[in-house]
């Protein structure tokens, strides 16, 4: 049976905020996307919940750290964010959460997006293979942040007077958008940029070499999932996306 057709996204937007777990979370399905959205002139920014510092077994987490920033700034020049944030929360035990959702809000308020997109958040990537808790948890705070940022009685300690540095409720997300998802139904053409993506996926050069993978060989990884996307799609590389309108009754 043939795999149903996907839905162009709607790139009529500005300004995208990009909210996941760990440094190297967008390059492991989207970042083609975003390289082919900021060729378009629009601002695309990153805010990493974690900064990945227990993703490398030979390496401590404070030295980790640094290591994985500095990577995720490099890669995300590649698709051309200058905006990276790091929000410091602990990685590999997040929880699902108002601590967590008051992060992710204080950033969507910062940034005032109109798309939010963030990963994978199932149970499994549509298989036997079982999601990551960090991801999940982060998946499904994003969405009740999205919510909360817009509400100036949710987290009021964050707002105030925007003269000296405060922030102000931001109810103008039309969308959420997760990348990566088994339950997708919406895709990006990204034949133009596929290039760019597999070189900010190959910028994580200490986090790979520290996962042990024998032979990994990102372009043919990125590949898989684009070429059958693509398919869906009627290109040749996309990636895929499924789709949360934030308005009322949509």
């Amino acid at each position: 049976m043939e795999p149903e057709p996907l839905e162009r996204l709607d790139e009529n937007w500005d300004r995208a905020l990009c909210v996941v777990a760990h440094p190297d979370d967008m390059e492991f399905g989207a970042a083609a996307a975003v390289a082919r959205w900021t060729a378009q002139g629009k601002t695309v920014a990153y805010c990493m919940v974690t900064s990945g510092e227990a993703g490398i077994d030979g390496l401590a987490p404070d030295e980790c750290r640094v290591v994985r920033e500095a990577e995720q700034v490099d890669s995300a020049r590649i698709v051309g964010v200058e905006e990276v944030d790091f929000l410091g929360l602990p990685d590999g035990v997040l929880e699902y959460g108002v601590p967590l959702r008051a992060a992710i809000a204080g950033a969507v308020r910062r940034f005032r997006p109109e798309i939010v997109i963030t990963g994978n958040f199932h149970e499994t990537w549509g298989g036997r293979n079982l999601n990551q808790a960090d991801h999940i948890a982060v998946g499904k705070a994003v969405l009740d942040a999205v919510r909360d940022a817009g509400n100036r009685w949710i987290f009021p300690d964050q707002l105030g007077d925007p003269a000296t540095g405060d922030l102000e409720p931001w109810g103008g997300v039309r969308e959420v958008w997760v990348f990566g998802s088994p339950r997708a139904a919406h895709a990006v053409d990204t034949t133009d940029t596929f290039d760019a993506g597999v070189a900010s996926l190959e910028a994580h050069k200490a986090y790979i070499d520290g996962l042990g993978w024998e032979h990994f060989d990102s372009r043919e990884f990125l590949e898989g999932m684009a070429r059958q996307t693509g398919q869906r799609l009627g290109v040749t590389f996309a990636a895929p996306f499924e789709v949360f309108p934030m308005g009322w009754g949509e």
